[in-house]
């Protein structure tokens, strides 16, 4: 498990494009969106994490294409999900406990979005370069 100091520093990391490639997994993408969401009021995820993933994909040689790199659909839908976990977490929970919850989630498992898209909808240019809704069930309000 994560510690809130270790999640700030990959946090930071990612902000400041210092984060090596390596460490930018599933469980450090949802570490740093609530990061972000609990910690940054100063960032609005939904508003910056498109132009902050882009730029750090870029730093680690990465392209953010119709095929790889940035994914509107799947970070948007990360995002809510995050929130609407947040909201079912006390108000006062450290970041490394809703880390572990958001983990211990269905959200834990790196496919939890193909229980509301199609493979075929989610992995189309349309949802990788903009908003898709979901095809299978909606998500969660």
């Amino acid at each position: 498990m994560m510690t809130d100091a270790e999640m700030e520093v990959l946090a930071e990391n990612f902000c400041a494009c210092t984060l090596p490639k390596d460490r930018w997994t599933h469980e450090a993408h949802f570490a740093t969106a609530l990061w972000l969401i609990l910690k940054r009021p100063d960032i609005r995820p939904e508003r910056d994490m498109p132009g902050l993933i882009r730029r750090y994909n870029d730093s680690v040689g990465g392209a953010n294409s119709d095929s790889s790199g940035y994914h509107e659909t799947i970070t948007q839908a990360s995002l809510h999900m995050t929130r609407h976990l947040l909201a079912c977490l006390p108000a006062d929970i450290a970041p490394a406990a809703a880390l572990a919850a958001l983990m211990a989630s269905p959200l834990g498992d790196k496919n939890w979005p193909f229980a509301y898209w199609s493979r075929d909808r989610l992995m189309a240019v349309p949802a990788r370069l903009g908003w898709v809704e979901p095809d299978l069930q909606s998500l969660p309000q």
